[in-house]
């Protein structure tokens, strides 16, 4: 779930920036009131691609926190089966750095 909510804001973001972009080059091109338009246009929409980016950020915080407090809660809970997984990763870690 939270890798879409990235992938779509992360999107989003490109769609929004690519948008100011374009109008951006069409403002370089216009001269006058039509231009100051398209400038204030392309400012709303890099503003939109800023809060999107900035809520993806936030979204990504709270899991990341949500996702070590659960680590941290299993850990407390099974302290022998996570020595022993951590104990069988770091042998297999060293058999296959071993054969090199």
């Amino acid at each position: 779930m939270l890798e879409n909510n990235i992938t779509t804001v992360n999107n989003d973001v490109k769609t929004l920036v690519k948008d100011a972009q374009a109008l951006f080059s069409a403002a370089a091109a216009l001269t006058g009131e039509k231009a100051d338009e398209v400038r204030v246009k392309g400012m709303k929409t890099l503003d939109a691609a800023l809060v999107k980016a900035q809520e993806a950020q936030a979204s990504a915080i709270v899991a990341t926190k949500q996702l070590a407090s659960q680590a941290d809660g299993y850990v407390k809970e099974n302290p022998w089966r996570t020595v022993a997984v951590a104990a069988g990763v770091g042998v297999l870690v060293g058999f296959i750095l071993g054969r090199k």
